[in-house]
């Protein structure tokens, strides 16, 4: 076994140690490319990939500049010295939060409002926004999959940058969420939203943090008219209708189209999933898309 594949439970045994944590009886609550543990006392461990040490000192700055501008976001414990990295695997540690839900379109379309009017910050520097991070990447690497459907979303990567290009809107770089859904606004029971999973803050067009939602309405139906209504409402701006739109939505489907590749090499449902999405994306199954969440 090498250092990077130490059991999960090892790597957050050792950090909680470093930290002066006790970890008995720390429970899963996340199993992901992060994996999250409740420890008793109500402190929250967020486990990240390795070699993602960075990423980790990101999160954990960003939280601390949300803290001082008004928009509420998960906490950082400050008095632990974060990130501890263990076998290569940053390890971060958060409050955990009272009993909440998942936002509403409305709650995620006014807390998006509020972010998106801040001024970008001296620290940390936020990076510009790459809606394509990841993507090729992820196609490269798929070889479970047939030659010519990589080929095909290969292709695709490159005929969406050069929409991208020809479609560019004007508005001005603005601080963004960068994976703006609702299950990442927690709603506590006193009606206050708070912004989860900051690894993706940076700078960017503000119509990437509407389009998931807009997408999931128009192409899905995964959204109703009326909550559509009510998110384009709170925010200020239907987004279906800028002429961006549709190149902007595309990639956003890319993107979801691409997440499952890598679970395919081990579960057929998976495989099977992603073969799904490549057919929508081609246009082989019409629209409105129902596709399984992984």
């Amino acid at each position: 076994m090498t250092a990077t594949s130490k059991p999960a439970g090892d790597v957050l045994a050792a950090a909680a140690r470093r930290a002066g944590l006790n970890p008995a009886g720390a429970v899963l609550i996340r199993d992901g490319s992060n994996l999250m543990y409740r420890l008793v006392g109500g402190c929250v461990a967020r486990i990240g990939p390795a070699g993602t040490e960075k990423a980790a000192e990101f999160q954990i700055e960003a939280a601390r500049w949300l803290a001082g501008t008004g928009i509420n976001s998960v906490a950082v414990l400050d008095d632990i010295a974060q990130p501890v990295v263990v076998h290569d695997r940053p390890v971060t540690w958060w409050r955990e939060l009272p009993a909440h839900r998942p936002a509403s379109p409305a709650e995620l379309g006014g807390i998006l409002r509020l972010l998106h009017r801040l001024e970008p910050p001296a620290h940390p520097v936020l990076r510009m926004f790459d809606p394509f991070a990841g993507v090729a990447g992820r196609i490269a690497a798929a070889r479970h999959l047939p030659d010519y459907d990589r080929a095909w979303l290969a292709h695709q990567v490159g005929v969406l940058r050069e929409r991208l290009q020809r479609e560019r809107t004007r508005h001005s770089p603005t601080v963004i969420h960068g994976d703006a859904w609702q299950n990442n606004v927690a709603v506590l029971a006193d009606g206050k939203p708070v912004l989860l999973d900051l690894e993706h803050v940076s700078l960017g067009d503000r119509d990437w943090d509407l389009i998931p939602l807009a997408a999931d309405f128009a192409d899905f139906v995964r959204v109703s008219r009326s909550d559509y209504r009510d998110f384009a409402t709170a925010y200020g701006r239907d987004v279906t209708t800028a002429a961006s739109f549709r190149t902007f939505a595309d990639i956003q489907e890319l993107r979801w189209a691409t997440f499952v590749l890598a679970k395919g090499a081990t579960s057929t449902d998976a495989a099977r999933e992603a073969s799904h999405r490549i057919a929508c994306l081609r246009g082989e199954i019409p629209k409105p898309w129902t596709w399984n969440a992984f």
